[in-house]
This record gives C-alpha cells, sequence and structure tokens, in this order.
C-alpha cells in the first residue's frame, strides 16, 4: 500500500529537494524556527527506525551525526499539549538545545509502555522513565567525549547539546559524538539532574504542535486519505442494545457513489464483545455514504430496552438510595450510625448526577485497511494497543502484523479509549478488501456512544454541640465498575471526621457507559463538596474556614484552599449583585481549589462571573500547559453543571445534537485566573482534576445567592427565580 499522499505530502517532499512550493509549505517551514511535523510512514517503515551513524540508546530518542535531536511520543495529543510536555522531560535531563529538538509519534508497540492516555497519567507516569532515558542517553554522550579527550568524565558536565570539558572550555557537539556514544553500553541507574539546574521544565514552552495545526498540515483522523480508500456511514439500531433483523439495501445501492452495503457484529468499546449488529453502507465519499444510508432500509430487532425511561431510571435509582442492606461497604471508620444518632444537629440530603456525553469536537472516526497479510489503521485513539489488539482480534492476524498510526484527536475526553469506531472500520474494511474511513455523526456520536455514569448519593451528616462534624455517611448508587469509574473520591473525601461510613449499591438500568473526564470525580466531588457546604450552614460557619479546620492532616488540600480564598478576596466583599462559593479536589496527585463568582437575576438567569482556581500539581513542566488545562477543566465543567443531561425515551437517547445538548457559548465563558504553586513535588496530572470543583463552586454560589441548594444536575433543572 502507497504511503497517503496529498497536498501537505507534495510539499514536504518539495522541501526536501528544493522544487517549487505551494504557500501551505511556505508557512510551514518559515513560520517558526522550530519545524514540527506530524509523519505518516510509508507501509512497512518504522516511524522509530534509526538512521545509520545515529545515536538511539533506547526507544524515546534518537541523536544524528548533524545534531538534530528526535523524540518520540507514546501518548496521544488531543489538545492537552502532551507532545510538548513529555519531549521537555526527555530534552531536560539529556540538557538539549530545545531548538534542535523534533517531536514525532510513536507507532503503537509494546516498547513504549503503555500507550493508553487516561486517568491525566501521561506526565505522572513518564516523569521517571523519560528522566531516565535522556539521563542515559546524555551520561552516554559524557562517556564519549571523555574518552575522545582523554580526561575524566567528572571534568566534563552537559549545556545546550554540547559536552564541556571544565578545565580547558573545551566543547563538543552532541552529534559529532553520536557514533562514539552508539558503540558504548548502556548505563544502568544514570545520574538525574537537580531541580535547581533544570533549564527547559518550568519554562513557559510554546507547544509543538501548534504550527502544523495553524497553517493547516496537521493529520487529524478525518484528514487521512490512502489509494482506493472508501468512506463508511454506519446505521445502528435506534434502541440501545438493538440488533439488525433484516435490511433491503436496493435503495442505498442506486445512490451514486455507493459502492456496497455490509453488515457486522457491534462491538462493545471496552470488552470487544458483540453487543448487537449494524449495516454499513460504503461509498466513494462519506456524503454519498451518509444519503445511502438514509434510504437503506432495515428492520430492528429492538431488544429487551424498548420501555426504557428516564421515569423508569429514576425508580430504580431511588429506590436501591433506600434499600436495605444492599450496599458494598467502601470505608468504615469509627461508628457513623452511632455519631448520628448522638449528633447535637443531622442534615440529611439526595444528590443526583445525569449521564453525560463526551461531545467531541472532532467526530469518532478511524481508517482501516485489512489486507490479507496485514492490517493498517490510522486513528485518532486514546487507546493505539487497544487498537492493535482489536485488529489483530477482529481479522486473525498477529500482532506483528497491525500497525497502528496515531493521528491528532479532536478532543478525547474518554470518548476515544473506547474502540467501537475502530472495530467499525476494521470490519468494514475486510467485509470489502479496500481502505475504509468510518466517520460517526454528531447524532450517532450521542445517541450510540457510552455516556458518563449516572449516580445518586444520600448523604447523612451530624455535629456535635460545638457544631464540629462528628459523623459522614454516604449511600452512592450507580451502575457496576472500578471505584475509580464510579466512585472517584467518595470513599477518599479529605476531611477529618471521626465516623466515615460509604458504601456503594449496583444497579444497571442498561445505558452504555463509560470513563468520561474526570470520571467518578466529576460526580464525587460535586457530592461532597456541597454537603459538606450544608454542614458548614447548619453550623453557623464560614464555608472556607469550616473546610480549612477540617485539613490539618492535608497540608496541601489546605495551602490551595487558602492561596484560592486569598487570590478570590474571599475576605472581602464582591461586587454588589455577585455571591461566592468555593470547593477543592485532590485527585491524579494534583490539589485543585477553585472560587466561583456568579450572579442570578429576578427572572432566575444565572451568569458565571468569574473563576478563580488554585493548583499544585508538583513539579510544572510547562506552566503554559498547566494554565491551559485548568481554564479547559473548567469550561468543560461548567458545560456539563450547567447545562449537560443525557436522556431516555423509549429506549432511546433524546438528545442528538448542540440544539439538545448545549454547551457553554463564549459570550457566557466567566473570566477565569489560574494560580499555579511552585513545587519540588513530583507531578500530578492536570488533565482532569480542576474540572470536579467548578459545580460545586457554582452551585455553592448560588446558595449564596438565593438560598437554594441545588442538589440535582444540571443546575438548569433547577428553578432559580
Amino acid at each position: 500500500m502507497a504511503e497517503p499522499r496529498s497536498e501537505r505530502a507534495r510539499d514536504a517532499g518539495a522541501l526536501r529537494t528544493g522544487t517549487t512550493v505551494s504557500r501551505r509549505a511556505f508557512l510551514a517551514a518559515g513560520g517558526t524556527g522550530l519545524l514540527i511535523f506530524f509523519y505518516l510512514p510509508r507501509r512497512g517503515e518504522s516511524s522509530d527506525l534509526a538512521r545509520a551513524g545515529s545515536f538511539q540508546p533506547n526507544a524515546w530518542l534518537q541523536i544524528d551525526e548533524d545534531g538534530s535531536i528526535t523524540i518520540w511520543s507514546g501518548k496521544s495529543e488531543m489538545g492537552q499539549g502532551i507532545q510538548t510536555a513529555l519531549p521537555m522531560i526527555v530534552a531536560e535531563e539529556l540538557d538539549a538545545d530545545w531548538s534542535r529538538v523534533r517531536v514525532r509519534q510513536a507507532l503503537a508497540e509494546e516498547k513504549y509502555g503503555n500507550q493508553r492516555t487516561t486517568g491525566s497519567a501521561s506526565v505522572r507516569r513518564g516523569w521517571g522513565p523519560l528522566r531516565t532515558a535522556g539521563a542515559t542517553a546524555r551520561a552516554m554522550l559524557v562517556t564519549a567525549a571523555a574518552q575522545s579527550w582523554g580526561v575524566p568524565e567528572a571534568e566534563c558536565r552537559t549545556e545546550n547539546s554540547q559536552v564541556i570539558h571544565r578545565p580547558t572550555g573545551r566543547t563538543a557537539r552532541y552529534g559529532s559524538l553520536a557514533t562514539a556514544a552508539s558503540r558504548l553500553p548502556v548505563p544502568q541507574n544514570p545520574p538525574l539532574k537537580n531541580h535547581e539546574d533544570y533549564r527547559i521544565i518550568g519554562r513557559p514552552t510554546p507547544r509543538v504542535d501548534t504550527p502544523s495545526k495553524v497553517d493547516g498540515s496537521a493529520q487529524f483522523g478525518l484528514d487521512v486519505r490512502v489509494p482506493e480508500m472508501r468512506f463508511a456511514a454506519v446505521a445502528r439500531c435506534p434502541v440501545l442494545g438493538g440488533s439488525v433483523a433484516s435490511y433491503d439495501d436496493r435503495n442505498a445501492l442506486a445512490i451514486e457513489g455507493v459502492t456496497d452495503v455490509v453488515q457486522f457484529d457491534v462491538q462493545h468499546p471496552f470488552s470487544g464483545a458483540p453487543s448487537g449488529s449494524a449495516v454499513a453502507v460504503i461509498a466513494n465519499s462519506t456524503w454519498a455514504a451518509m444519503e445511502g444510508r438514509k434510504v437503506l432500509q432495515v428492520e430492528w430487532d429492538h431488544g429487551p430496552l424498548s420501555d426504557l425511561s428516564n421515569e423508569d431510571i429514576d425508580r430504580i435509582f431511588h429506590e436501591a438510595g433506600t434499600a436495605a442492606g444492599a450496599g458494598q461497604e467502601k470505608r468504615n471508620d469509627g461508628n457513623a450510625e452511632r455519631g448520628l444518632a448522638q449528633a447535637a444537629i443531622t442534615v440529611e440530603a439526595n444528590y443526583e448526577a445525569p449521564y453525560l456525553a463526551h461531545a467531541c469536537m472532532e467526530p469518532m472516526n478511524c481508517t482501516a485497511d485489512v489486507r490479507r497479510d496485514r492490517c493498517v489503521v490510522w486513528a485518532p485513539t486514546q487507546n493505539p494497543q487497544g487498537v492493535r489488539q482489536t485488529a489483530a482480534r477482529l481479522t486473525g492476524l498477529s500482532i506483528g502484523a497491525v500497525t497502528v498510526h496515531t493521528t491528532f484527536l479532536g478532543g478525547g475526553f474518554g470518548r476515544r479509549s473506547g474502540l467501537a469506531v475502530a472495530a467499525d472500520a476494521i470490519q468494514a474494511s475486510q467485509l470489502v478488501g479496500k481502505p475504509v474511513q468510518v466517520c460517526w455523526t454528531r447524532e450517532d456520536d450521542i445517541r450510540h456512544g457510552y455516556h458518563r455514569p449516572r449516580t445518586y448519593h444520600v448523604m447523612r451528616g451530624g455535629l456535635d454541640t460545638a457544631h464540629r462534624p462528628v459523623a459522614w455517611s454516604h449511600r452512592l448508587v450507580g451502575p457496576p465498575g472500578g471505584d475509580w469509574l464510579i466512585m472517584g473520591s467518595a470513599a477518599r473525601q479529605p476531611y477529618a471526621i471521626p465516623n466515615v461510613y460509604v458504601e456503594k449499591v449496583e444497579r444497571d438500568p442498561g445505558v452504555p457507559y463509560g470513563p468520561w473526564r474526570a470520571v467518578g470525580e466529576s460526580q464525587s466531588v460535586f457530592v461532597i463538596e456541597s454537603f459538606v457546604d450544608e454542614l458548614a450552614h447548619a453550623a453557623g460557619a464560614d464555608p472556607y474556614q469550616f473546610r480549612r479546620a477540617l485539613l490539618s492532616e492535608r497540608p496541601r488540600l489546605r495551602a490551595v484552599l487558602d492561596l484560592v480564598a486569598l487570590r478570590a478576596g474571599w475576605d472581602t466583599p464582591p461586587p454588589p449583585g455577585r455571591h461566592r462559593g468555593i470547593a477543592l479536589c485532590s485527585a491524579n496527585g494534583t490539589f485543585v481549589a477553585e472560587v466561583a463568582e456568579v450572579s442570578i437575576d429576578e427572572g432566575g438567569s444565572l451568569r458565571v462571573h468569574r473563576v478563580v482556581a488554585a493548583v499544585d500539581c508538583g513539579t510544572v513542566i510547562n506552566p503554559n500547559t498547566v494554565e491551559a488545562q485548568a481554564e479547559s477543566s473548567i469550561i468543560f465543567g461548567l458545560t456539563a453543571a450547567l447545562y449537560g443531561e443525557i436522556t431516555v425515551d423509549g429506549g432511546r437517547i433524546v438528545q442528538g445534537n448542540f440544539d439538545t445538548y448545549k454547551m457553554l457559548r463564549m459570550r457566557d465563558a466567566p473570566d477565569i485566573e489560574v494560580h499555579i504553586m511552585e513545587s519540588h513535588e513530583v507531578p500530578g496530572g492536570m488533565g482532569e482534576p480542576a474540572l470536579p470543583p467548578i459545580a460545586p463552586a457554582v452551585t455553592n454560589a448560588i446558595f449564596a445567592a438565593v438560598g437554594k441548594r441545588v442538589r440535582k444536575l444540571p443546575v438548569a433543572s433547577t428553578r432559580l427565580g
């Protein structure tokens, strides 16, 4: 199979050969001092194949004789800046000249470790291995220079891609040492740099993917084009879990450009088990495929969920919330029931969080080319190795015969960690014997994807005569799943309360669910931070001071709480008509506190004017990225808190596009301030922890404004006037 060929590819070749280039190519080369590009290799060519005379001591980096440095990123770039942050870690320990670094996306291969890009884990888990990768190369280059000069290694230091002999000032650039270093044994446990010696880590650094996204040369999943490629639109049962009973393809095949109509099994996005069936209309263009799907006649077997409604789900969850002895114990400190019985003041409240869609801007898509002896996949995926395993399982090929190229992702949020769209493309290509690109519409994604789980929470708390909290009871109802997916922080609430009981009750109405940005914390922090606010009000205490008194054993959380209160001016009156709410979160090794400032007009319309966030994420790799991720999380979480809700009627998802699944508009976005605490601790994750506090910060501010508690999200479902 030939490599994808396009105007971008032709321009890249022109740049190499010196022939006439287009304006796009000129901008790509001249618009920045560092040319960063995304590369789709030819069939059979490894994207990380070392050139002769180069130095590649590990999977992550390569130094060529001309001094250029290539660093591979093993994680998916979905706008979070990971293709810059991870190479910065390697380059720092290497003491590289950052202007000579180019970044390339790694193939889905085991040598890069776990390439799943989820759980705010990329920097956290890459910190140690990537530091070691860079330090290993630096140590070998020092050895090569010392041997060539006949001097002790201890007399040498490194800086800006060169080895320097301290006594004489003699220098050798890394490129000139590449061949000699490549012949040396790889050292174990090389020395790592001290924090005070960092020259790259901690400095605001432009993202390496920005130039290509500005000039249009970046390759997203929908940009992939290969010879003989077909396009597929997949018809799925409108009822959750339904299957194909029969279909008539005559009208679809009559549409100009439609070439095939095929049926295949729908794959569960995580287990890979068959989950119904679907019919794909395959054509020479996406438009023709979608037009063919419109006239395709399908008889559906609706299955057992055809009568499921939101009212049924309400009943299932509410009954479970009061059922005796139904839960799994998740935490039991002291004796919560006795503490509640002896409390001077008790507070009870029930909270609800809805199903949510991910609504990524780039539609779900994947391109696959399945042949007799090989399979090549291009996927905007958070789980490239999962795509590779799925391809091997569906085709019967060995893992070694499957190549997966990870393109840029137009948003992920957990949605692209599933494998269903890749399974669609792989099966469609296998059936027609040509490369096939599957593209889901917005309606396909919202109605046939998976959603953040819905949960229901029964809360009880008690205060003693001094108005100190003495008991906390939390029953959480949700579908089956790991605690990280459903519980979040529920069993790890941070406050020093002597009697705590937390239990989980599992109920599954049948709505598909999976990870959504900040997963369990996106719900549990809303509940915890709202209920602790209720306890503060019952105690007649300031919400900030009430929390602070309960965090004496959590110094990092207490520090961000103090910082956000200071920066938000908590102890000073807000502007006239505005009110403040406060909340905090600890997740993925990062600590965040936020204050929201809101107003509510006479008609009950809410406006969020300002959000102040304080962040302690340990050692900061790129401050630009930390700030951007915090802002992104706040906007994403605010959208969900104000409007987000997936509902079910007749076994069908009601919402389908942005007319019924509302997004926050630019005109409604608040001013956001992000304050980053300096720290030498190991890095924490930043993709998610700033999201959970925004909902309770806003709803706590609503209570401060009108005295009404919002216990059911989204806020739009509660009348505020």
